[in-house]
């Protein structure tokens, strides 16, 4: 810093003072007198002394303050700190825009995150202190539909799967959230789907009786009947209008209705958010068509249910109907429970004898299973409380070509119509069927059993692996067990996936004479079938005539 003043109070005396005898000094004189490393000096020194547009600094006295504090610290390796210097320099000259720096709103999404979920802890603790007085007011034995779900993280925490404590808290104080703002009869932590953007956080719930919200229902319903309507109207107009071209007699198919609420693959409602202290979002019900199209596809979620799926072949919905669907296949196909725990209900098998049952009811008498059996290869010990999907779409099977009395009306106008074969029913495996009659995966066990510790077996747990839907895992322990899936929503297959070519092109008409083009015939070829329809006419007249005369002979 002494050596820079000193440099300077040179090059303003040159400047301001004058030789003896001569003129005072201008600038252009003063650059021709310098040497060119004076004038070299000069140039590097001013553009040091350029200032920032964005800061007003310059480099010439960050660099001064810098070699200064070297100079008077002298710390060891200096080399090796000097960025550090230079950061500290930076930091002390630091001016905000605004008055203080928690004004600033510039958070990261961890801090927003945090925030939100303030809220969680915040609405238990009021809670919470509202339940005390309440219990000491007037004590009352009332079943909650909230779940334990930090016992059964200590079960999955054994197994090796699950989710940390920490989101664990988080997702029982959202469930907690979402028991107190639903009339919710049953509340089941499903799992969690990821997502390339956001991850979806799952809740299988069931209304109580009569409470179920249907506004969303309606409102589709409505939607359906006036799309009914207008295409009536559209074909009514068709057939208004007079048309000589040839019309085919293709029919769509006829559109496979989904199954109410309560019941087949709309059984449960499932609730979905995409993280702990976020607003719940209820997922719709799930239609056959989507069923159908989801098995046929292959798709990544991003976390936003209102995303569009793009993909082959077209999927009818959004992200949030995809979602839906992969958690109805999930659920049939991995939501397993230990053999006895659930049985038919004595008064519903007498009445529905012969045909499927889809109802079951806890096994109050159920003394549990040995671990031992939990585990054993045959994998007899373990069913599917779910019912199967079917390649229909449905876990009932629905007759596509039932007759209605529109369909009475229509054969008596076309008489001449054939009607259509009758397709054979569609039959899955019934409900609690051993996990041994599960189909290979691509020549795999379907399930992978084992013990939570090798070390200590007396105090180990049955765990269950999905081979079939990589993320579906259950445990079992004495009368206890539970299941959960953490993974992407895709099932396992063995090739890479590769989407089904289109369809062909579909023949519209079938080719004749009436509608096969030809080329014009020439005059000559015209007056040629002239005469020889004349010719083949008078031998049919000669013919007659021979055959009259025979006739009066006899």
């Amino acid at each position: 810093m002494a050596d820079t003043q000193v440099l300077n109070n040179e090059l303003n005396s040159s400047q301001q003072g004058s030789v003896k005898g001569s003129k005072p000094q201008t600038p252009a004189n003063m650059e021709m007198n310098l040497n060119p490393k004076e004038q070299d000096f000069i140039n590097a020194k001013s553009y040091l002394l350029t200032a920032s547009t964005k800061t007003g600094l310059n480099l010439f006295d960050h660099l001064s303050r810098v070699l200064t504090k070297v100079l008077d610290e002298r710390p060891e390796n200096s080399i090796d700190i000097f960025e550090d210097l230079s950061k500290e320099q930076k930091k002390e000259k630091f001016t905000s825009d605004v008055d203080t720096v928690q004004d600033k709103l510039d958070q990261t999404t961890e801090v927003a995150l945090a925030k939100i979920q303030t809220k969680l802890f915040s609405d238990a603790i009021e809670s919470s202190k509202g339940d005390g007085e309440e219990e000491g007011a007037e004590e009352e034995d009332v079943e909650t539909p909230l779940p334990n779900i930090m016992e059964l993280a200590f079960f999955f925490e054994q197994a090796g799967v699950g989710l940390s404590r920490e989101e664990s808290v988080r997702i029982w104080l959202a469930l907690k959230n979402l028991v107190d703002n639903h009339p919710l009869q049953h509340v089941r932590f499903w799992g969690k789907i990821f997502g390339t953007e956001q991850n979806y956080i799952v809740a299988e719930v069931e209304y109580r009786e009569g409470e179920e919200e249907e506004e969303e229902e309606e409102e589709a319903e409505e939607g359906q009947e006036e799309e009914t309507e207008k295409d009536n109207d559209d074909e009514e107009d068709e057939e208004a209008e007079e048309d000589d071209t040839p019309k085919p007699d293709f029919k769509p198919p006829a559109v496979i209705p989904k199954e109410e609420n309560r019941t087949g693959s709309n059984k449960k409602t499932y609730f979905v958010c995409n993280d702990p202290g976020k607003p719940w979002i209820k997922l719709p019900p799930v239609t056959p068509a989507q069923i159908d199209i989801a098995r046929k596809m292959k798709k990544f979620f991003t976390g936003r249910l209102d995303a569009p799926v793009v993909c082959y072949p077209p999927f009818p919905g959004n992200e949030s109907n995809y979602l839906r669907a992969q958690i109805s296949r999930i659920s049939a196909g991995t939501h397993i429970s230990p053999l006895g725990f659930y049985q038919f209900d004595e008064e519903e098998e007498e009445e529905e004898e012969g045909e499927g049952r889809d109802t079951f009811v806890e096994n109050l008498d159920f003394e549990g299973i040995p671990v031992r059996d939990l585990v054993d290869p045959s994998l007899q010990n373990w069913v599917h409380h779910v019912q199967h999907i079917l390649p229909q779409g449905r876990t009932t099977w629905w007759n596509p070509v039932q007759k209605n009395e529109d369909d009475f009306e229509d054969e008596e106008e076309d008489e001449e119509r054939e009607e259509p074969d009758e397709p054979e029913p569609e039959v899955g495996p019934p409900l609690l069927t051993p996990l041994s009659e599960d189909a290979e995966v691509e020549n795999l066990p379907p399930w992978t059993a084992k013990l939570s510790s090798n070390l200590v077996q007396q105090y180990a747990i049955a765990v269950m692996h999905s081979n079939l839907w990589p993320g579906a895992h259950a445990f079992a322990n004495d009368k206890k067990f539970e299941n959960v899936y953490v993974g992407w929503g895709h099932k396992y297959a063995a090739d890479n996936y590769s989407p089904p070519p289109p369809p062909g092109v579909q023949e519209e008409f079938p080719s004749g004479p009436e509608i096969t083009e030809t080329e014009d015939p020439t005059p000559e070829e015209e007056a040629a079938l002239r005469a020889a329809q004349q010719e083949a006419a008078e031998q049919a007249e000669d013919m007659e005539d021979l055959e009259d005369e025979d006739d009066e002979d006899d």
